[in-house]
């Protein structure tokens, strides 16, 4: 009997989901990977592996001789940029950079641009969104006037790859991908499609060219990148713009990094004159008043692998409305409102018929659980009436139970507090053996609240007769 020779040759369609890659043998409305809807179209390409072996133009080599010097990265003149991309820009790396409209990535990467064509490099800035004279205005404005930086004000994808090799640039800067469109791709600037096709030919071009690359990239109003997901996959380097467009602190961190860590946070001072890099900005969170304020408690959270002293402060009034308020900036919410729960239950404290508000110093975001202690002793502050204890920090996650458990970094927390003067430390039980206290510092270890308390406040609370403020009886610890 003969066998049919073409059976098991037959091809059959793919499907790929536009957002994240996922293919899928046949349609479906609902990409099962990244669960978008929409998202999932015929690839065109027939399934199957290639069984045929195609020809090698670089044979492998053990890796200890692979050479490197082509990968050193070179500093791009901002060492807050620098501390996030791990010491620079690598040639032929592309970073993406995403934020929110007027958080300032336009200006920090034309910032960039100058200073590398300062140093003898020749830049390429393409701008979609904006006219050259526009850019050129900002130019004069921040000081970025330089002879071999070179801007191009253009939305076509042919058009950009032919200024690139025309210019042959070091560095090359699009402010946005979302801007530029490919007369080869169906649609229009910044869908799914487009952002694909232009992302893989310029990246496609910086490998070739061993060109550095600075992609802008939009965000959705839930704070994700614009465009499909495989954008972020393509890329060597992600990084997040972040900051409140009523505070001047501006920060970067890497989300994705293949030459670096992605622990580290660099931090800016947005202003008129431009962007400037903040080498130590724990000073901006920190309230300036010079009498103890009860409702107040410093602690120290970390940004990466960068500690900042941050202060919480909190306001504890009489509701008026029927019903309780409970208002946060710069906290999770969710934390302050399991941290409330906790105080009224393990300590007794008169909150549920009471407005809560908790807040930060110079909007920075403590979203990490370590800033749990400082706001339950903020919170309790408020409570009673009495002020902390001076020079005093905490930080420690609380539990449902009330129990003070251990955080991260806690030499980094102390050293960082000790060096801004701080001379008392609050910290969970058992943390000190790893990490000694620095000189000049009292630490003090608790296990829960009612400890916390005690050390923080010098009181303790007596729930049974209504005595004090709010219905407390406070007893002054000796």
């Amino acid at each position: 009997m003969s066998s049919n020779p073409g059976r098991g040759s037959v091809t059959r369609p793919s499907y790929r989901c536009a957002e994240c890659g996922w293919t899928t043998a046949k349609w479906v409305g609902r990409c099962g990977e990244c669960q978008a809807w929409g998202s999932v179209s015929e690839s065109g390409a027939p399934r199957g592996a290639a069984t045929a072996a195609g020809p090698v133009h670089t044979a492998a080599q053990p890796i200890g001789d692979v050479d490197v010097t082509s990968a050193r990265a070179t500093s791009t003149g901002v060492d807050e940029l620098d501390r996030v991309l791990g010491g620079g820009l690598v040639p032929g790396a592309v970073v993406l950079v995403a934020g929110e409209p007027g958080v300032g990535k336009s200006t920090l990467l034309l910032d960039v641009a100058s200073r590398a064509a300062q140093h003898s490099r020749t830049v390429l800035y393409v701008t979609g969104e904006e006219s050259a004279a526009q850019v050129r205005l900002r130019a004069e404005r921040i000081g970025a006037l330089r002879p071999r930086l070179f801007l191009a004000a253009e939305t076509d994808l042919a058009t950009v790859l032919g200024q690139v090799e025309a210019v042959r640039p070091d560095l090359l800067v699009v402010d946005s991908v979302q801007t530029i469109s490919s007369d080869a791709v169906d649609g229009a600037a910044g869908n799914v499609s487009q952002v694909r096709e232009v992302a893989a030919a310029l990246i496609r071009a910086a490998k070739e060219r061993g060109m550095a690359t600075l992609l802008v990239g939009h965000v959705t109003k839930d704070g994700s990148i614009a465009g499909p997901r495989v954008l972020e996959h393509l890329v060597d380097v992600v990084c997040q713009f972040e900051g409140d467009r009523h505070s001047r602190l501006r920060m970067v961190r890497a989300v994705k990094n293949r030459y670096g860590p992605t622990d580290e946070v660099g931090c800016f001072d947005l202003s008129d004159a431009g962007i400037v890099g903040l080498a130590d900005p724990s000073g901006l969170f920190l309230s300036r008043s010079t009498t103890p304020v009860s409702g107040t408690c410093v602690t120290v959270t970390l940004e990466g692998r960068r500690p900042l002293v941050a202060e919480v402060q909190a306001l504890v009034a009489r509701e008026t409305s029927g019903n309780a308020r409970r208002a946060t900036s710069g906290l999770d919410t969710a934390r302050v409102a399991m941290v409330v729960a906790v105080l009224a239950s393990r300590q007794r404290l008169p909150l549920a018929g009471h407005d809560v508000y908790v807040a930060t110093v110079g909007g920075v975001r403590l979203t990490e659980p370590a800033a749990d202690l400082a706001t339950a002793l903020a919170l309790t502050s408020a409570v009673t009436e009495h002020t902390l204890v001076p020079n005093l920090v905490a930080f420690g996650e609380v539990g449902l139970a009330g129990e003070v458990r251990p955080v991260t970094g806690l030499h980094r927390r102390l050293s960082e507090a000790a060096r801004l003067g701080f001379t008392r430390a609050i910290v969970p039980e058992g943390t000190t053996d790893a990490a000694p206290a620095p000189a000049g510092m009292t630490v003090i270890e608790v296990a829960d609240l009612a400890g916390a308390v005690r050390q923080g406040l010098r009181l303790t609370i007596v729930p049974d007769e209504p005595r004090g403020p709010a219905g407390l009886r406070l007893v002054r610890d000796p």
